[in-house]
């Protein structure tokens, strides 16, 4: 039994066959539509989430399997003191594979350790999001043809962002990735990341803090909202919300094949006006999640479709 905690839980080629399988879930939707009939997804999410619990729910049901779970501690026994290790033991005698937003950082891993079904991390705190990267991949690699030689401009919250730190998590591991890192000083990537996962394979990195400065460079721009539930004071918040807001004027500078992505909610760090651009695909990002998940719930319950 597999779970997935991150995103280096797969290898490079372990990657590249989930992938080609949600490309092949795009091309071909019928062929799965009864590929989980008679499984069980139980949606166990902690904190608040529209896109990723919704996704996960929406490739299940594409599957054929059905949903249960829960959208907010409050409405499950965690308001009563129950512990992570408790209640996925109970999960587990509902449901045949389970995914889990928490926010404390390895709550997930915990659960894993204690659960007699697979174990998918749909956000730990501000740690990793590896459904959202492999997202992030199939995009990038649908759009742009290809995961190595392109430089990418990850732009916004990179200290609390965990769709960031998966991301380079997992693009280092391709070669020729140049990361240009783009924050305010209070916002930077955290040490750890810069020294052990940057520094220490050598990966070709620069930090700057004007979006502009960075634009003419970049293959793909990956804008990330500052998040108001990932700091200690409303006033660093209120200071620095509105420091980047991507435009039409900055997208002039973008070469013409560029893309943009996000993770969303956006709040308005990508200025509307932008959605007309061709270059914009972080809407398209939102399909391709579907099909990754679904992909993915293949993969971890070991059902294959000829």
């Amino acid at each position: 039994m597999r779970h997935l905690m991150s995103p280096l839980d797969f290898s490079v080629e372990e990657l590249d066959q989930l992938l080609d399988l949600a490309s092949d879930i795009e091309k071909h939707p019928k062929k799965y539509a009864h590929a989980c009939d008679g499984k069980k997804l139980a949606t166990c999410f902690y904190e608040p989430s529209t896109r990723t619990r919704l996704s996960f729910e929406a490739a299940m049901l594409n599957l054929g399997g059905s949903v249960l779970g829960f959208a907010s501690a409050d409405s499950s026994s965690a308001s009563k003191g129950e512990s992570i290790s408790d209640t996925i033991r109970v999960i587990s005698c509902y449901a045949d594979i389970c995914a889990m937003r928490h926010p404390k950082e390895g709550a997930a891993l915990v659960a894993s350790q204690k659960s007699r079904i697979p174990v998918i991390n749909a956000g730990d705190g501000g740690h990793q999001h590896p459904t959202q990267t492999l997202t992030d991949l199939m995009t990038i690699r649908s759009l742009k043809g290809r995961l190595g030689n392109i430089t990418i401009g990850l732009c916004g919250d990179l200290k609390f962002g965990r769709t960031v730190h998966s991301l380079i998590n997992a693009l280092i591991r391709y070669e020729n990735v140049k990361f240009i890192l783009i924050s305010p000083e209070e916002l930077k990537i955290p040490d750890y990341i810069r020294e052990d996962v940057l520094q220490a394979n050598h990966v070709e990195f620069e930090e700057v803090e004007r979006l502009e400065d960075a634009m003419s460079q970049l293959d793909v721009l990956y804008m990330t909202r500052v998040q108001r539930e990932r700091f200690f004071n409303e006033e660093d918040y209120i200071r620095l919300k509105d420091f980047y807001i991507l435009t039409k004027e900055k997208m002039e500078l973008a070469k013409d094949d560029m893309i943009v992505l996000h993770p969303l909610p956006r709040v308005n760090e990508i200025s509307v006006e932008v959605d007309d651009d061709p270059r914009a695909a972080y809407f398209t990002q939102v399909q391709n999640g579907v099909y990754v998940r679904m992909a993915l719930i293949l993969t971890l319950l070991g059902i294959e479709v000829e």
